[in-house]
């Protein structure tokens, strides 16, 4: 059995386990972005695609690979796989769900923390010789907050968004609302002590909201002007999920008018992201009100661990002949 890796090399091999099924197997390793003649002239016979969540994986890659069994993110997202395709051959394409929930709700609430605590400007002002100054500032106007004094809202209430609310119930936040396709059942608002709210209600409502969404067609730009407009006055934007979630100029916008006193951004669309970004050219004032982060949030060395397991044990279970664990197509 051959396996095409689309990715960063030597990551399979360090973050699998000794005894694990990458041992048994052929492996060929290939940075993402290389043309689907490179990938085909060395692993057009591969039997498994393991590809970074973020890698394609064309169509035209996946009907010409006819030992072709199953395609799998390395990560959460699989938006950049081809399903039309992998569904014309009947590919399975998996994902490693829930395999980073902890470290990117960890991302989540260290966003929000940052913003309200105004991390950036705090950093600086110390830098510049400014400490008692600012510090004499919060204590005349008393606006620096704590997490315990907002609510928060949670757009989507799947793996990472249940993992920040059982953080974020830890800091006693003053109400946790979230809003999903489906209400929750009593039960389950109980568990995670979260409060399900129609999206309009969740976003005037919310002195934070955070994204946890996927990708698709239906959520891409989910975040745009309407949405904005719909949050209260002065809140806090957090996205951790994917850039693609979120329309930029109207971010940008929002950032402008008032209605968002400060983003922070884990992810951007457009990535990698290049030095042309809109959100890196934009006016001193505005880019002050941006935290962001180079898209961390699920890559701690145990959200590896924990998805290469899965990886395997999928892999493992194609070459037995029955369904995969974690199937998205």
């Amino acid at each position: 059995m051959k396996v095409l890796h689309i990715g960063k090399r030597g990551v399979m091999q360090r973050y699998s386990e000794p005894d694990s099924l990458l041992y048994r197997m052929e492996t060929v390793d290939f940075y993402m972005g290389e043309p689907v003649e490179v990938y085909l002239e060395a692993a057009a016979d591969a039997d498994f695609i393991v590809a970074d969540a973020i890698a394609p994986v064309p169509g035209e890659l996946i009907r010409a690979m006819p030992n072709l069994k199953l395609i799998h993110s390395e990560g959460v997202a699989y938006n950049r796989i081809d399903l039309e395709a992998a569904g014309e051959r009947g590919v399975y394409v998996c994902n490693c769900q829930g395999m980073n929930a902890s470290a990117v709700a960890e991302q989540a609430v260290l966003l929000m923390s940052g913003m309200i605590k105004n991390i950036l400007g705090n950093d600086r002002a110390v830098r510049e010789g400014r400490q008692i100054q600012v510090k004499e500032g919060y204590m005349q106007r008393g606006d620096l907050m704590e997490l315990a004094d907002c609510r928060i809202g949670l757009v989507g209430f799947g793996d990472i968004a249940r993992a920040t609310a059982k953080l974020l119930n830890a800091y006693g936040v003053r109400e946790l609302f979230c809003c999903r396709r489906t209400p929750l059942s009593p039960e389950e608002e109980a568990r995670f002590q979260v409060r399900y709210l129609p999206m309009a209600e969740l976003l005037k409502s919310s002195d934070i909201v955070s994204l946890h969404l996927p990708v698709t067609d239906e959520t891409r730009h989910i975040a745009d002007a309407s949405f904005f407009a719909r949050m209260k006055d002065g809140s806090f934007f957090v996205n951790t999920s994917r850039g693609e979630l979120v329309d930029d100029a109207a971010l940008i916008q929002a950032l402008s008018d008032g209605k968002l006193q400060m983003a922070a951004l884990d992810t951007l669309d457009l990535e990698p992201v290049q030095p042309d970004h809109p959100l890196l050219n934009i006016p001193s004032e505005l880019s002050e009100r941006i935290l962001f982060s180079p898209h961390i949030a699920g890559i701690t060395a145990s959200s590896f661990r924990r998805g290469y397991a899965c990886i395997w044990e999928d892999i493992e279970a194609v070459i037995h002949g029955k369904k995969p664990l974690r199937t998205v197509r």
